[in-house]
């Protein structure tokens, strides 16, 4: 990278009203890793396998997620175009407050609230699933219990695994994450081929592109078809990851929208390949969709013991390097909101480790945030579908805000150097539409009677929650001193800060 477009980056962001806190060493192809990381079709797929094989069945999974995916392009090429006009870590509320017009202080303050819900919504959604899948190769190496007290002690571990790691910097983050999507990749192909060439039965065609399950007690099979879209629809979240990176990545008016398109398009690919192939290798359905790990159970019944246990431990490495790459991506988020003043307690989340240059304390707030999440699974064996809900419903209502703002500043908004040209309002609105829709659908009930303790949907507890909160502070207080992002200073002041950080590194 030269010293002229490092010099271009930092001007940029001196545009914007930042300083160069960050270190700037991730490349076009790290950044699209992260993005690619997080989706981790090897972590949303399989942990929610289960879902998907009682809610819909096979064609949910194999017709549905091609459906979602094509959506999903639309939104994030909306937000790719935005995000090269824009290429700054607070990403999405950033967005929000440029283009919000004179009620922009209020569009950036609900943004941020609902994607930082979302962000703790899908690190808590990817944990708690490696937590599930390493307990059940635990449980079949050395007999370790599979109920909910020890899940969720493994979650423990694998959170605070994670924040350790973000801590070390950004270039150990990186290189974990380029590992990671050949992990994936290859994890992929590896567990496609043994599916395919080992197991002495596999499922017809017709059964994995047009058989239809309903277990969950609703008499409505359109409906069950359309929650059963969740599975889908939670795999691909996390891809603003490539926003949130921008401020530590090279050339980032083109390498962040690169990376939030390419991250779906690969993902849309190569989930679809390893949904067929785990989908045609069921054994027996109804013990599969029954167990504690469904995808896992399916591997063991189909390839045997050990071979089954290698195709999870492929799958367990591959949601360790998402979950890491989520608390990167949150911590990011957190870091930027706080740095303009909306966190309760900002001056301590925003503050930067000077020896590793990374938001140190955000990256705990990240973690501490999931794990109280992930909590309620102790008493409700559906609070993970909840999780990932809450993760769906706050990242894409975060994603549609700056969106619909851009399509309603029309010929105002300042295209940036990757743009969509005449296609951007057809684009948006398709964008918009579906945000709208998967937003209603995913706080409705998953499983029927859905007012129980172990039924309850608690996904639109959490987001009224969190509604209740940012729109109660701000009528009450915010919008009296929040005004949306903050200027850190004039040009020299910046430089300043960026002298005085290098100094103490």
């Amino acid at each position: 990278m030269s010293v002229q477009a490092h010099s271009a980056d930092v001007d940029t962001l001196h545009k914007l009203g930042y300083a160069q806190e960050l270190r700037r060493r991730m490349s076009t192809f790290s950044n699209f890793a992260v993005s690619f990381t997080i989706i981790s079709i090897l972590s949303g797929c399989l942990t929610l396998y289960g879902y998907g094989m009682n809610t819909g069945g096979p064609v949910d999974m194999t017709i549905g997620w091609p459906l979602v995916g094509l959506f999903v392009i639309m939104v994030g090429l909306a937000m790719a175009e935005v995000c090269s006009s824009y290429p700054t870590a607070g990403g999405l509320y950033y967005w929000s407050a440029k283009l919000g017009g004179k009620n922009s202080a209020a569009w950036s303050w609900f943004t941020g609230w609902f994607n930082l819900l979302g962000q703790v919504g899908v690190t808590a959604g990817i944990d708690f699933g490696l937590a599930l899948f390493a307990d059940a190769l635990l449980s079949a190496l050395f007999n370790y219990p599979t109920t909910p007290g020890w899940i969720v002690l493994i979650y423990a571990v694998v959170l605070f695994l994670h924040g350790l790691l973000n801590t070390f910097g950004v270039g150990l983050v990186a290189l974990l994450n380029d590992i990671s999507v050949w992990w994936h990749l290859v994890g992929v192909a590896i567990i496609f081929l043994v599916l395919f060439f080992v197991p002495s039965h596999h499922q017809s065609a017709s059964f994995v592109f047009t058989k239809f399950v309903n277990n969950t007690g609703f008499n409505a099979p359109f409906y069950v078809f359309l929650i059963g879209l969740l599975l889908a629809q939670y795999t691909f979240t996390g891809y603003d990851a490539s926003a949130h990176m921008t401020e530590e990545t090279h050339n980032a008016a083109i390498a962040g929208p690169r990376g939030i398109v390419w991250s779906i398009i690969v993902s849309l690919i190569a989930g679809w390949i390893l949904l067929i192939g785990v989908t045609s290798a069921i054994q027996n359905y109804s013990a599969e969709a029954t167990a504690v790990t469904p995808a896992a159970q399916v591997f063991i019944d189909a390839v045997g013991h050990n071979l089954g246990l290698f195709l999870l431990f492929i799958v367990v490495g591959a949601q360790f390097y998402c979950g890491m790459s989520s608390v990167t991506a949150n911590s990011r988020m957190i870091y930027a909101f706080s740095r303009d003043g909306a966190v309760p307690g900002s001056e301590f989340w925003h503050r930067i480790n000077p020896r590793t240059r990374t938001p140190t304390n955000s990256i705990w707030f990240a973690a501490v945030g999931a794990f109280i999440l992930g909590l309620p699974y102790l008493f409700s064996p559906v609070a993970y579908f909840a999780v990932t809900s809450i993760a769906v419903i706050g990242l894409y209502i975060a994603y549609g805000i700056p969106i619909l703002l851009r399509l309603l500043a029309g010929e105002r908004f300042q295209r940036g150097p990757w743009h969509l040209g005449r296609w951007s309002y057809i684009v948006g609105w398709i964008a918009v539409i579906w945000i709208v829709f998967i937003a209603i659908l995913f706080v409705l009930p998953q499983v029927a009677p859905g007012n129980t303790a172990t039924t309850f949907n608690y996904a639109p507890v959490a987001v009224g929650v969190v509604l209740l909160y940012s729109g109660g502070y701000w009528f009450l207080s915010a919008k009296n001193w929040f005004k949306g992002p903050k200027v850190q200073g004039t040009a020299e002041e910046l430089a300043k800060i960026e002298a005085e950080l290098a100094a103490a590194g």
